[in-house]
């Protein structure tokens, strides 16, 4: 009788994980082709101008170190993408289409209303949690909130709304990310127009390497995909009770979680990407670091702020512990009701 209901089980199970299906969001196919310079939208710097900018990762705010040379300190979460298709003015024509199936969840079609200018964020689920494409700086919103769209959909056109862009530079900067909290209003303190799909809540993946891994591999997971990162640094936190992330994306879990513990410990890329939560008997009455990976310059220039100090010595910033709290139960939890002055 379980065998039986183990067999009905499966084809459910089996059916739970979709393939990702990626399609790029415009005709330029040049990161296929092995041209990034034809691929990214460049930044100048000086009188030169620099495609690597336009890449995912720590590649902007150049600085020069004493042991490390000149490193980049500034986060970029996703890809800027160059148009291919230009009208005689030198405005961009390129369509934008959506990058897998899913539905719309936030638009902006106000050009001043974000630093992003237009732009749309389209949510997916493969099976493992939802995950959220954004296309910014469009010239044009063509779809409507709640819409569903298939891969390959058009939803837009590219231009150069939002702040910093002229026609020159104009781009699709395109991210896909993992969703912080739910309660993000509660997390900042103040309502807020976009909801949870403010860039403060949202985290960006290597969405370029994604898009190289899944066409060598058709059966690639993201989280598979983000097997292969190593953590920069890690956090264990007071146990209370299950992790809303751990409800979203059950496969960060890592270890056995059906036994209590004091605390979990929150594995992190260098840019802030949950990698696991794993129960651990720390006894700690707040987030506390527990892990750094070593480095030759200040761990801020690594981590977007969030960690202080330099080799293997590091604590967490005022902006590392509210980065944390985006990942514990704590602000979602009610106050206590002030008692009235006797």
């Amino acid at each position: 009788m379980k065998f039986l209901k183990l067999l009905l089980c499966l084809p459910l199970v089996l059916q739970a994980v979709e393939p990702l299906k990626l399609s790029l969001p415009t005709d330029n196919r040049a990161l296929f082709d092995g041209k990034p310079e034809d691929f990214y939208m460049f930044v100048f710097r000086g009188n030169s101008k620099a495609w690597t900018a336009g890449q995912y990762g720590f590649v902007r705010n150049l600085i020069k170190t004493e042991k490390e040379g000149v490193i980049a300190t500034k986060f970029h979460e996703g890809l800027d993408i160059k148009p291919v298709k230009r009208d005689r003015n030198q405005n961009p024509l390129d369509e934008i289409r959506a990058i897998a199936s899913g539905q719309v969840v936030y638009l902006n079609k106000n050009a001043g209303g974000s630093d992003y200018g237009k732009y749309i964020v389209v949510k997916h689920d493969w099976g493992y949690g939802p995950f959220y494409s954004l296309y910014a700086h469009l010239a044009r919103v063509d779809v409507e909130l709640e819409q569903r769209v298939l891969g390959g959909f058009p939803i837009g056109t590219m231009g150069y709304t939002g702040v910093g862009l002229n026609r020159t530079r104009a781009h699709l900067h395109l991210e896909l990310c993992m969703l912080s909290t739910e309660n993000f209003e509660d997390w900042l303190g103040a309502p807020t127009q976009r909801g949870p799909y403010d860039g403060r809540n949202l985290i960006g993946l290597d969405i370029a390497s994604l898009f190289l891994a899944a066409r060598a591999n058709g059966d690639l997971t993201i989280p598979a995909f983000l097997e292969s990162a190593s953590p920069y640094f890690k956090v264990a936190i007071p146990r209370d009770g299950e992790l809303e992330i751990t409800k979203r994306y059950p496969w960060l879990k890592k270890g056995d979680h059906s036994k209590p513990s004091n605390a979990y410990e929150i594995a992190f890329t260098d840019s802030g990407i949950p990698l696991s939560v794993v129960p651990s008997h720390r006894q700690v009455t707040e987030p506390h670091l527990t892990f750094v990976r070593t480095t030759r310059s200040r761990h801020e220039h690594y981590t977007r702020g969030r960690l202080t100090g330099s080799g293997r010595r590091a604590t967490l910033t005022k902006s590392g512990r509210k980065f944390i709290a985006l990942f514990t139960n704590e602000y979602t939890k009610p106050k206590a009701p002030v008692e009235p002055a006797q």
